[in-house]
């Protein structure tokens, strides 16, 4: 993925991604940004909505969480990030990857009804 990013890097693209996968070491997880750079690192956000993402995972992210924590942490970064974000969109996916392969854990919840759903939680 690098070698593509350094190939058209003076091409004006701006991007962000995040890059994982499990090998015989374990699971990893890398920023790579426009520029070819890569990070490794156990949590990123990429993307317009991501400051608001990053205040809801670094007031919340635990190492030592249960697979069922990690994934509504997961929803409640996204649906802070698409909420808040003009620029981002209305649908929240999670996926786990894991030893063999990947599997798809929330399947498209709209931010709108994720809205009244935590704002209820909240009382109000």
């Amino acid at each position: 993925m690098v070698n593509l990013i350094n190939y058209y890097k003076r091409y004006g693209l701006s991007m962000g991604l995040m890059l994982s996968g499990v090998d015989e070491d374990g699971p990893h997880l890398y920023y790579i940004n426009t520029e070819g750079s890569r990070i490794k690192g156990d949590m990123f956000s990429v993307g317009s909505g991501m400051t608001y993402a990053y205040g809801v995972l670094d007031s919340q992210y635990n190492y030592d969480m249960t697979l069922e924590e990690a994934i509504e942490l997961g929803r409640k970064a996204i649906y802070h990030a698409t909420h808040r974000d003009t620029g981002s969109g209305g649908v929240v996916r999670v996926y786990h990857v894991h030893k063999n392969g990947w599997t798809e854990k929330v399947v498209g919840d709209d931010v709108n009804k994720l809205h009244y759903e935590y704002q209820a939680a909240k009382g109000l």
